[in-house]
């Protein structure tokens, strides 16, 4: 064989080396490519239920309060139906009202006097 044939040879086995570690390259990425997809997608996923699980805490918490609310409103109902229940027997009985303003402020009392104590033999008067 001719110098030449053998460095065509050469050439050509270097260049499909090179042409097999360009594939083997191309499928490495490709494959590190899906397997960072695939990560990803499970990080998704895993915040995807998060985000359910949230929702369905808050909407519990909705519930929650709207049930609050109902039961509040129900006591409200129920003081105004006493007290209005309690000023009815008032008015039947003919009973002042306790909290109607038309009570009596308790006369402020005077403090009583101190009786002036004589003085003993040798003591001082401040006065």
């Amino acid at each position: 064989m001719a110098p030449s044939v053998t460095r065509t040879r050469a050439a050509a086995d270097l260049r499909m080396k090179q042409i097999a570690l360009d594939n083997q390259d191309r499928t490495i990425r490709r494959l590190s490519l899906r397997a960072h997809l695939a990560t990803e997608r499970r990080g998704l996923a895993a915040t995807k239920k998060e985000l359910k699980e949230t929702q369905a805490r808050i909407h519990e918490a909705e519930d929650s309060m709207q049930e609050q609310h109902l039961l509040i409103e129900a006591l409200v109902d129920e003081k105004d139906s006493l007290l209005q229940t309690i000023h009815d027997l008032q008015e039947a009985n003919n009973a002042p009202a306790p909290f109607d303003g038309d009570w009596e402020e308790e006369p402020k009392e005077e403090p009583e006097e101190i009786e002036d104590i004589p003085l003993g033999e040798g003591e001082i008067d401040d006065e």
